[in-house]
């Protein structure tokens, strides 16, 4: 077993369904379904919080039929967001990223669900997804910069 030795102790604070949306009328091949998967950060100093955001576009044919955009905020302890503060930045490494970013794609795939239950949509549920292979480096937030 692994030992952890600077755990960054964090919690989840608020869930958000920044887009969802069906588009009626497209002509949908359940066998040439592609998965446009995007990923993105967010930081706010007060409160100390961390945003991870997952963006899935369901394609058909070039044509999109259906978006979930969700955001996962977590707040971050004092002590931890200290480790990841200089110099008016604040600079999270990949794996703490890839951590909430999985978070974040299970979130989503939950909101995918409840927003589709009862209907033909349902049967499009979100992949298993590497974000390891997605997030290549750490990512430094300059905080002078209006969140």
């Amino acid at each position: 077993m692994e030992k952890i030795s600077n755990p960054i102790s964090f919690s989840l604070k608020r869930i958000t369904t920044e887009q969802f949306a069906i588009v009626e009328g497209i002509s949908i091949n359940t066998k040439e379904i592609d998965i446009i998967v995007s990923l993105r950060f967010a930081v706010d100093p007060e409160p100390k919080i961390i945003v991870a955001y997952t963006l899935f576009k369901f394609e058909c044919e070039g044509k999109v039929f259906m978006i979930i955009e969700a955001g996962c905020h977590f707040i971050v302890d004092e002590k931890a967001w200290n480790r990841f503060a200089i110099d008016k930045k604040v600079k999270i490494d990949k794996g703490f990223l890839s951590h909430i970013a999985m978070i974040t794609v299970g979130t989503s795939r939950g909101i995918l669900h409840a927003k589709t239950e009862g209907t033909p949509y349902n049967e499009f549920v979100l992949p298993t997804i590497n974000v390891l292979e997605m997030i290549q480096e750490d990512i430094v937030f300059d905080l002078l910069q209006p969140v």
